[in-house]
């Protein structure tokens, strides 16, 4: 114990003694932690201009219509966001029909289910049934103000019927097309969507 007390004694003399090293390493030690977060956040500015112009078109390399279904459900994603909007995927096993989530700049929170086709212009057509599962778990899980179905696809008949007559937008390929491709936001690509809410926090 003696000598555990000697050894810090001699140490804390040394200190003293020697202070102004402590202080360079102090500095040192600042301004390398100065140094991290400046270029932490000139990784996030950059992040956040590339996200701003994010450019996607349907056709040759990159395109949307190249993409698993996965990636074009994070492209859907990385849209909303260059939007203005907080948006995740969500998709996978037991997502309940929602790909993506999303809370607009105005406080609306969408939904959006994704369709990717491998052949969107001879396969087949997105149907009905997929709104009416979207509807279902929007009304009893997502409480969304924006159900929405994309597809690089195109949608049959009854399905665009249907979702004009139960408020559901639907993002069809031309209308993919323009929205990944001009920067415009999807809200004003869309007939109609709801108008924010007033009165309250989202």
């Amino acid at each position: 114990m003696a000598l555990v007390v000697s050894v810090l004694l001699a140490v804390l003399r040394w200190f003293l003694a020697h202070w102004w090293i402590l202080l360079l390493v102090l500095l040192a030690g600042a301004a390398v932690a100065a140094v991290a977060v400046r270029d932490r956040m000139a990784r996030r500015a950059a992040a956040l201009e590339a996200q701003r112009r994010l450019r996607l078109a349907l056709t040759g390399p990159g395109g949307l219509d190249g993409m698993g279904h996965q990636a074009f459900e994070f492209a859907v994603r990385d849209l909303m966001r260059r939007d203005g909007c907080r948006a995740e995927q969500v998709g996978g096993g037991g997502d309940q029909s929602a790909d993506v989530l999303a809370t607009d700049p105005a406080g609306r929170r969408w939904v959006l289910q994704c369709k990717h086709k491998q052949d969107p212009l001879r396969g087949s057509a997105v149907g009905v049934g997929v709104l009416y599962a979207l509807v279902g778990t929007n009304e009893r899980v997502h409480r969304a103000q924006v159900p929405v179905v994309v597809t690089n696809g195109r949608f049959t008949g009854p399905a665009r019927k249907w979702g004009m007559e139960q408020n559901v937008a639907l993002v069809d390929r031309d209308v993919l097309g323009r929205w990944a491709s001009s920067g415009r936001p999807l809200w004003e690509l869309l007939p109609r969507i709801p108008a924010p809410r007033t009165g309250r926090n989202n």
